[in-house]
Parts: C-alpha cells; structure tokens; sequence
C-alpha cells in the first residue's frame, strides 16, 4: 500500500478521496489554488501546498507544478479524481515517467477509451453492441452526409475526443447536417483542442444507463450493476440512481457480462465506467467509456455496500481485486441529486459567499460536499456544491427520503438548484419512472 498519496483535485471529490486514503492508514496531500486557501480538503488532509492563481490552467491543469508538488511532499502516488487530469493520458504519463503511480488505469487504456471512435471500434470487436454509425473519423460534410443517409436521419455528430456534452450536434435533415457538423468542429476544437468528429444514429426517447465495473492487474474484472443516468440538461447529468427502474436481474445479467467482456478484452485495471444508451425496446449500445471515478459512484457503493474509491487505491497499489462476480449482491435503492451553485430557472452560475447552511441527517443519508456557512463559493470552477444520496428499502422510499432531505437543507446567500430537484421528485413520470434523457425538456423543468 501507498505511504503518501496526492490529491491532484478539489472540493467534494478531494474529500471523498482523503477519507478512504485515511481509513486505508495513507497519508495525504492536498493542492489547492490561491481561491480554494479555505477550502475543506486543505482542512483535512495532512498536507497542503499551494500550486498557484485561481484559473485551472495556472494550478489544478498545471502538470509541472503538480508533480513538483508530490515530489516536495515525498508523495508515491496520485489520486486525480474527476475532471481536471482525471482523463490525461500524458499526465499518467509523466506521473510514471517521475516513478509516481497514477491512480487510474495505464495512460494507453486512458487514451484508447478516450478517443470514442476509437474505443466504439474495439468494444465492436469485442461483441459490445454500438450504435449504428461512421466506422470513424468523418473528414467532411459530403463523407458524412451520405453516411447519414445511409443509416437514416436524425443522427448525432460527436466529437471523437468530447465530454461533458461539447462538441455534438442533432441533424434531423441533410441541411441542418452541413451546419451541424462544422459547429461540432468549432466547439470540439475550442473545448478539446481536436477537431474530429464521428457520427452516430439518434435513438429516440433513450434512456442513459451506464455500468461500474473495476478491474485489477492479474486479469479479474467485476461489474457493480447499474446506474440510470437519464435526468440530463444539455447531456450534463443531474440525477443518478440504482438499481435503474427500467432493468430486471435478467437484462441486469446480460448487459453486465458485456460489460465485464469489454473492459476484460482490453486488460482494464482500474475503476471504470461502460456507458450505454437503452431505446424502448430494451436494447443496449455501447456509447463510450469513462476511465475514471464517476461523480455518482455513491449510489453504487449504497446499493452494493462496496468502497470503491478504495478499491481504486488498492488495485493501483498492486493488490488483488478479490471481488468475484457471485459476490456482487444489490440491495435497496439509492438515489443522487447534483445540488450546483446555480440559478434553477436559467441555470446560470452563482457564486458568493454560504451565509447559512444546514445539512440533513438521518437513516438511509449521505451528503458529499465540501461547503460550509461563510464559505465563499469561487467563481473559477464547477458549480458542484453538494451530492445527496438517499437510501431506501425499495425506490418509493428513497424517493420520499430524498424530499424530506431536500426540504431540510438549507444553503442561502447563493442560488441553488434544490427547487428543481424538488420538483423533479414530486413529478408523476419520475415517481413511475417512466425516464429518458430528454425528461427535462419534455416537462419543462
């Protein structure tokens, strides 16, 4: 096991990451910027070192200054949770190159799976069912709109190396295509800083289901069930659950052993996330895989009573997974909500200072945060504030858990995003589950 790990992260996740390192009897070391002086991971971790002014690029995505860090602080490995370098490839890299372990899979498996043309392809070869589409890259309108035509409009044009819902576009006909696909171009550019994009069928009405699986360095791997990730705005999740109200144990097996087969053919050794979308007809695609820890892994952990953050640090440690799949046992229900520092009507950014908080409590709760009442809420980064989980015997009851908690936490002199969730819980179609990704625009919340 490690001695020293450093968190090359912030806010929620970079506590998350201190509590399991402690529990694991690992030391730890935060980095923060010069905005995030008074934040709780610097709190709580046995070290801290400043890397630098409040932009991302000058601290939380400045590799140099990051491995000097761990260097200073005698750290053998880091951990780089969600966003920033959780999905670098060159930052494994270097993290290698500096004889520090990365806490994540091999930098090749990062920048396979990271490339969605390319990880379609092998998960293709390895029997995972893909949407139909462009075998690759497309490197014009003329190339593509035949292959649209092909495979029949509407069709989504994705940037090969996107996230976060950048970098796609819908093309319902041939002329909305040639706009499209040079709009995807720009913004993948601008975001990724790679132009390529690939295009894929639009399936209409799915749902968005995706699968935990972890793997180890002796060839074990496990899927953990799945999470039903379908409440999106503008392809950004906002609410998680598991088990997903639309899968039975028999369906649950057939996708999860794809699932596990997929991440085996390519020797993953990590924790990691097989994402699918599911059409009405209960048909599973392969849409891309995360290599990373998830920012809904909690509801996993409720259901299945498994750490896997540390699971994470484990495997990357060396240690075996001794996880079999007959050990895998679901139980109950849980649910997340994404509580951001946003306006719940237009959803625009709100930064500020906390002037009053409380926090909920109770069966069957848990809340990730890393605010606190006079924490100022800095302008520079995501709006993540809190996640709450609730946890019930079945999905009726953490429905209702999740509107008594919603109702007792407080967060003012910000705007919030509880008033949506609020009503998101209280809406027939959620309560029924009748879900898919386009719930929110449907229903106008």
């Amino acid at each position: 096991m490690f001695e020293k790990i450093l968190i090359a992260n912030r806010g929620e996740i970079a506590l998350r990451i201190i509590r399991a390192a402690k529990e694991l009897g690992v030391k730890t070391v935060a980095i923060y910027s010069e905005a995030d002086r008074d934040s709780l991971h610097v709190r709580f971790a046995d070290e801290a070192i400043c890397i630098g002014p409040p932009p991302p690029n000058k601290s939380y995505l400045d590799i140099p200054r990051i491995i000097s860090a761990a260097e200073v602080s005698g750290a053998d490995a880091i951990h780089p949770g969600y966003g920033f370098l959780a999905e670098n490839a060159r930052f494994a890299e270097v993290c290698e190159d500096n004889k520090i372990v990365f806490i994540g899979p091999s930098p090749k498996h990062i920048e396979m799976m990271g490339d969605k043309a390319v990880a379609r392809n092998r998960m293709e070869k390895a029997g995972v069912p893909v949407i139909p589409g462009s075998k690759g890259i497309i490197s014009n309108v003329e190339e593509g709109q035949e292959i649209a035509k092909r495979i029949g409009y509407p069709v989504m044009i994705k940037a090969t190396g996107g996230g976060g819902g950048k970098g796609m576009r819908m093309a319902r006909d041939k002329r909305e295509f040639e706009t499209g696909f040079r709009m995807a171009q720009t913004e993948a550019e601008a975001s990724f800083g790679d132009k390529r994009v690939y295009i894929e069928k639009l399936l209409l009405k799915p749902r968005h289901i995706e699968f935990q699986v972890l793997g180890d360095k002796y060839g074990s791997a496990v899927h953990l069930g799945e999470r039903e990730c379908s409440i999106q705005r503008r392809h950004q999740k906002l609410i998680e659950e598991s088990p997903s109200p639309a899968m039975n144990e028999q369906i649950r097996r057939k996708i999860g052993k794809i699932a596990v087969k997929g991440v085996s053919s390519i020797g993953y050794n990590s924790a990691g996330t097989m994402e699918f979308l599911m059409d009405e007809k209960k048909h599973f695609y392969f849409m891309e895989m995360n290599t990373r820890i998830q920012v809904e892994h909690p509801v996993t952990e409720f259901v299945t009573g498994i750490d896997i953050v540390k699971k994470q640090i484990e495997v990357a440690a060396g240690e075996k997974l001794n996880l079999s799949q007959r050990d895998i046992d679901m139980q109950g229900h849980a649910i997340e909500v994404r509580v951001n520092a946003e306006d719940p009507e237009k959803f625009i950014p709100s930064a500020g200072k906390i002037t009053a908080l409380h926090i909920p409590g109770g069966p069957g709760v848990r809340i990730d945060t890393h605010i606190y009442q006079e924490y100022f809420v800095p302008p520079n980064y995501d709006s993540l504030l809190a996640k709450v989980i609730t946890y019930g015997n079945s999905r009726k009851e953490s429905i209702e858990r999740m509107r008594r908690v919603l109702d007792e936490l407080v967060i003012e002199g910000i705007k919030t995003t509880i008033p949506f969730h609020k009503k998101v819980m209280e809406h027939p179609d959620f309560i029924m589950g009748n879900i898919d990704t386009g719930f929110i625009e449907r229903m106008n919340l």
